[in-house]
């Protein structure tokens, strides 16, 4: 170009004329592939950082292995993982992990890992997880979690976008469903099983044990150069979205999505150095587990403690008590569950009793300064005891996210002065986009937007609700290989656009007030969000486990509804009433234990109370057109493998399965 601009100065102004127009069409035809834009749908094309000229946002970028080297090099002999073996608590300080990282790192070298593609991890967490994908991405590959409960298909359709050259499987298990389709991924060269003996010899398929050993052989100044070639703006993890709208889209995520972010979101609740520890037990491949179990852990050189893989299934409370997390995250439906079980407990019960207009009092602590009349003598008495019993009572912060969480709910918990801040963000805005902590909270609220990062309400109608937009560092580069969807996410000025509707309170706390997807547009034409009016439902029936709002193109709405149950060892609902629920069916005059119980004789004591409930919450509608007018009980609940709920049992209602079918059935018999 220099050339080309040296002959133009020297020549007629004419030949100058034509060689401009020359360079301007060069410039427009090739150099602006090579220009960098605040998007990208290709694994191995770097972004522009949404860098802001102050403050948080415009702190200088960094890679994963520069964030983990600042840890390891003040911090190197701290704890950093920590798992049961037989029964005993086994420690990795960051040194080490560091060092088990780079080892697994040459090991995917060796296996023939190439820049920019990925390596599939399908297992329950455990420190293998973790050092696995950290050393993916020092070997320059895309870290890539699946989801334990994906299908032989569904993992397929993962390994297949990502182009993975290796897979890391938790036990036989999963690697059953990975042989399955194991002809079917042509960039697949090996697969490492991380937990327990091979069943049997196979080609390329590995051990942990055997896998850490394969990359001896290459020399440190080899991976050196590979991590020293890395860029904070490029891609080096992929987080596949649940796809309830279709096939699920790899959210491409930058080094300084993520060391950016969890640095910001660390900082906005005020975590020390060195002080931290969680229990890690939500699915790692979904980004509010991951945000948090390890890129802020490891940012703030936190301590990761791994619960049992049975954990959902009840021994979640033991690792909790044995653990005493300083932080802990829970999706609603693991803090309703925790509500029940101790409202089943009946001396507690009493105990809360008790001390209700104590329990009600502690509701006003975090919008009054002062402290509620009776608060030291509940908390020496009970509330204490409480979070100790829970393995909460170091815990400074517990946090809910991932779906919406009811007030009840909320209260409950404030009632124990347990308060359970509110987080709310996306995969593609690596996490966390708004935050309410200590210091900013309001319940039902989400917090504020995240420093250095900003919202914009789009098209906000009369009550100032509109469509809730994301900016910041935190926003993520693309779906790979997926630029139209891309272009749908992210407008023309670079804002992401996330399908929910919220507002902003006169002190700029965001409330989430539908998703516009989920909008029920009736036969009227009238727009009715179904999360409030099925929320509200659930607070005011309690023997009501889920409920989903049915009647898009219809007359009027109506109501599927589950009862609580218990769950079996695979994660499927069972017939069995829960305590809680048997309780309540006593409490009416009803003898119940099961399900099919109260709806083979439609106990009219329960199918009453529920009809009530519905009035209650049609009472407070503000159209007649957000009215229930008909419902029904489905035989058994939601759950993760029949498919209406998501890996964080998060409702998925485009699900269209036998169990909803049979309501939609019965609905539609009454004219639905």
């Amino acid at each position: 170009i220099l050339k080309m601009q040296l002959f133009c100065i020297n020549t007629e102004e004419h030949s100058a004329s034509v060689m401009l127009s020359l360079l301007t069409n060069i410039k427009n035809r090739f150099f602006t592939k090579y220009i960098l834009e605040l998007w990208s749908t290709a694994r191995d094309k770097p972004v522009k950082l949404r860098m802001e000229a102050s403050g948080l946002g415009s702190e200088p970028p960094m890679t994963i292995h520069q964030m983990f080297m600042s840890t390891v090099q003040k911090y190197g002999d701290y704890p950093a993982l920590r798992a049961k073996k037989d029964g005993i608590w086994v420690t990795l300080t960051y040194k080490e992990y560091y060092q088990h990282a780079r080892a697994a790192a040459k090991s995917f070298l060796k296996l023939g890992l190439e820049r920019f593609h990925g390596v599939g991890i399908l297992g329950f967490n455990s420190p293998e997880w973790f050092i696995a994908d950290v050393g993916c991405i020092l070997a320059g590959g895309l870290a890539t979690g699946i989801y334990t409960t994906n299908s032989p298909e569904a993992c397929h359709y993962v390994a297949h976008n990502c182009e993975a050259n290796v897979l890391v499987v938790e036990n036989n298990k999963q690697l059953i469903k990975i042989l399955q389709v194991r002809d079917q991924l042509p960039h697949l060269k090996a697969i490492v099983q991380y937990k327990g003996e091979l069943e049997q010899k196979l080609p390329n398929v590995y051990t942990w044990a055997e896998f850490m050993k394969f990359g001896a052989s290459v020399a440190d100044s080899e991976l050196d150069v590979l991590i020293d070639s890395q860029k904070a703006n490029e891609c080096c993890t992929l987080i596949y979205t649940s796809g309830t709208t279709g096939n699920p889209k790899g959210v491409m995520l930058s080094h300084d999505n993520i060391t950016w972010t969890a640095s910001a979101a660390g900082r906005m609740i005020n975590l020390k150095m060195a002080e931290e520890e969680l229990v890690s037990y939500l699915p790692l491949s979904h980004v509010a587990a991951q945000v948090q179990d390890m890129w802020i852990c490891m940012r703030f050189a936190g301590i990761t403690s791994f619960a049992e893989p049975d954990a959902l299934k009840g021994s979640l409370a033991n690792t909790l008590r044995d653990v005493r997390p300083t932080s802990f995250l829970g999706v609603p439906r693991v803090w309703e569950k925790m509500q029940e079980a101790m409202k089943a407990y009946q001396g507690l019960h009493y105990k809360l009793n008790h001390l209700e207009r104590i329990s009600q009092l502690i509701l006003f602590l975090y919008s009054d300064s002062s402290v509620p009349w009776g608060f030291t003598l509940a908390n020496a008495l009970v509330y204490k005891n409480v979070r100790k019993a829970l393995g909460l009572d170091r815990c400074r912060s517990c946090f809910t996210g991932a779906a919406p969480i009811t007030k009840d709910t909320l209260e409950y918990f404030m009632s124990l002065y347990i308060p359970i801040f509110e987080l709310y963000g996306m995969s593609e805005s690596t996490g966390p986009h708004t935050v309410s902590w200590a210091e900013g909270y309001r319940i039902m609220s989400c917090g504020k937007v995240l420093t250095g990062c900003k919202t914009k309400l789009d098209k906000p109608d009369n009550d100032g609700i509109g469509e809730i937009c994301f900016w910041g560092r935190h926003v993520f580069m693309g779906y790979l290989n997926m630029p139209e969807k891309t272009e749908e996410a992210l407008d023309t000025d670079g804002w992401l656009h996330s399908g929910d509707l919220g507002k902003h309170d006169e002190d700029d706390f965001l409330f989430i007030t539908g998703r516009i997807k989920e909008l029920i547009i009736t036969a009227g034409g009238e727009n009715v969000p179904p999360v409030p009016i099925e929320d509200a439902l659930k607070e005011e029936v309690s023997i009501i486990s889920n409920a989903m709002l049915v009647g898009d193109k219809k007359k009027f709405l109506s109501m599927l509804l589950t009862l609580k149950c218990n769950i079996d060892d695979n994660g499927d609902a069972t017939d069995e009433l829960t305590p809680l629920a048997v309780d309540y069916c006593q409490q009416h005059g009803v003898i119940a234990s099961k399900v099919s119980e109260i709806i083979n004789k439609k106990e009219p004591a329960i199918y009453k109370a529920i009809q009530e409930g519905i009035d209650r919450v049609n009472a407070k509608a503000t159209s007649n057109a957000q009215r229930v007018q008909k419902w029904t009980i489905l035989q058994r609940d939601f759950s993760i493998s029949s498919g209406e709920l998501g890996p964080t049992m998060k409702l998925k209602r485009p699900v269209k399965n036998s169990n909803e079918t049979v309501g939609i059935k019965w609905l539609t018999t009454l004219g639905t």
